[in-house]
């Protein structure tokens, strides 16, 4: 049993940064080994029809993952379930959290079902341009990989409760346990690696997912068994009444990847792995740090009391300002450096001169858009906490359709390239929205961009572009040489970065460099 977290109404930006930095030490294990994952599938099937197979198969699960359990259930539950253990203690919080349990499994299995049923029908949604008997072919895939939803989703049901407890640690680590599971069924079954053995692999990673974070909410003092749910319960009905305008709001959203891929199958044969290859790197800062701080904002931001709209100001511009902090070097180097990063990872095997370009490409015009999707993910949890279900609904309305017209337009002059680039510019129009629409309620400004932060921030960041410019100018990306030769380029590139970056930072006194040292090395793993 633990004892319940401090619930001071000043939520303290000091608490969420160690929150987040657990977080990213969690997520590090897990992104990493997510791009090995991704390294071993280039070196086996390369960017071919037969692997896009899988990765529409693949999304279409996430899709459903993300909408049922990570999106919806997350913003429903954590704030309810929050405020619960804030005013009436554990044991009432326990129960809503066994109740949401046997909802949450009813809900999954019935969504599985209909995912079975409808698989045809979804893979000529997501991948018109695909040939009849690659259709069949991957709604196979798709119907066979559905199940995965429910391991996802019940897992996702622990992750909440943990990240309310302030255990962030071990939610962070367990999708590692799925990436090395999945691995090592490859390394098992190669070379007679088939796509069957790819959803084999993802199901059983998946399974040890969900053990791991029921186990340990358990030793938290919340067993997860369903209970039979009291509807007439008012935290249950809360959180029933926030989930159904939230899924509504998530499912656009989740129409994003669906767009692009759709897109994509009627340009040449391996557009969508160079796509789904470019995000796989993205996935590692997006992860890393920003859904490491929006995960941690999300229960900080629903201890706030509602009245006080200074407090929720400040505290959501001080993460947005954290975010950026690690976000925009991050965006420079990608932008600058994305061709030697996706030769450093994934050049070898079947993966060729064609994906390579095609991959780098791809992963530039993603480059771009990181601090958008960063403010975007911070702006959306701050929107759940208030309960916005209406404005978190038209936001994610504003990514959807500028991406799809974006998308349309820009991958006839760009081809897939365009198709990143019109995702990036999709989330610069949803941050706008968002913050606009959350500042509208309070009544107050963001203030999120003042001159002077504004010229503390952009110092270092200057300082960087020019340090990694000479760099890569001077001393170019060594791509006849050997592994050590290049993995020697890139620490050596990460060393000059972090000198140039965080030195210009702590000359100018940046806050948030402040907030990060004070938060850093002194918080217990948990």
């Amino acid at each position: 049993m633990v004892t319940q977290p401090n619930r001071s109404p000043g939520a303290s930006m000091s608490r969420m940064v160690g929150n987040a930095l657990r977080m990213t030490v969690g997520t590090l294990a897990s992104r990493v080994l997510g791009l090995v994952r991704e390294m071993i599938t280039a070196a086996v099937f390369g960017a071919t029809r037969q692997l896009d197979s899988f990765y529409v198969a693949y999304t279409l699960a996430n899709l459903a993952r993300q909408l049922l359990a990570e999106g919806a259930l997350s913003a429903a539950f954590v704030p309810v379930f929050t405020r619960v253990l804030r005013d009436r203690g554990m044991d009432r919080a326990a129960r809503l959290a066994r109740q949401a349990s046997a909802v949450l499994i009813g809900c999954t299995l019935v969504a599985v079902i209909l995912g079975i049923l409808s698989s045809g029908q979804l893979v000529s949604l997501m991948a018109p341009g695909f040939s009849p008997e690659e259709r069949a072919h991957t709604a196979r895939v798709t119907a066979a990989l559905f199940p995965f939803l429910f391991f996802m989703s019940t897992a996702a049901l622990a992750m909440g409760v943990l990240n309310s407890l302030d255990r962030f640690f071990v939610p962070a680590v367990a999708p590692a346990l799925s990436n090395l599971v999945f691995i090592l069924s490859v390394w098992v079954w190669y070379p007679k690696v088939t796509v069957w053995h790819l959803v084999a692999a993802v199901m059983m990673g998946g399974a040890s997912q969900m053990a791991l974070q029921w186990v340990w909410s358990y030793r938290c003092g919340v067993p997860l068994a369903p209970e039979r749910p009291d509807l007439e319960d008012p935290d249950l009905k809360r959180m029933l009444k926030l989930f159904l305008p939230y899924a509504a709001g998530l499912s656009l959203n989740q129409l994003n990847p669906v767009i692009s891929r759709m897109l994509a199958s009627f340009l040449e044969s391996g557009a969508i792995s160079a796509l789904n290859y470019a995000d796989r790197v993205l996935q590692l800062p997006l992860g890393l740090f920003v859904v490491a701080t929006s995960q941690a904002v999300l229960p900080m931001l629903s201890r706030i009391d509602p009245e006080d709209v200074a407090s929720f100001r400040d505290f959501l511009r001080d993460a947005l300002r954290f975010n950026l902090l690690v976000v925009l070097p991050v965006s420079v180097g990608l932008v600058l450096f994305a061709r030697p990063t996706v030769h450093l990872l994934f050049y070898r095997g079947a993966f060729g001169p064609w994906a390579l370009e095609a991959t780098s490409g791809a992963l530039r015009m993603y480059g771009l858009g990181l601090v958008f999707m960063s403010c975007n993910s911070v702006i959306m949890r701050a929107l759940y906490a208030r309960g916005m279900a209406r404005a978190a609904m038209g936001v994610t309305g504003v990514t959807v359709v500028s991406n799809l017209v974006l998308g349309a337009v820009l991958m006839r002059f760009m081809s897939y390239s365009g198709l990143a680039l019109g995702t990036s510019l999709a989330f610069l129009l949803a941050s706008i929205a968002g913050g606009l629409a959350i500042s509208r309620r309070m009544g107050l400004p963001l203030g999120l961009l003042d001159l002077r932060w504004a010229v503390r921030q952009g110092l270092p960041l200057l300082a960087l572009t020019v340090t990694l410019g000479a760099y890569g100018g001077f001393l170019g990306y060594p791509y006849q040489g050997g592994v050590g030769a290049r993995v020697g380029w890139f620490v050596l590139c990460g060393v000059l970065a972090v000198v140039s970056y965080f030195g210009c930072a702590a000359l100018v006194g940046l806050e948030e460099l402040r907030l990060l040292r004070r938060s850093g090395g002194r918080r217990e793993m948990r």
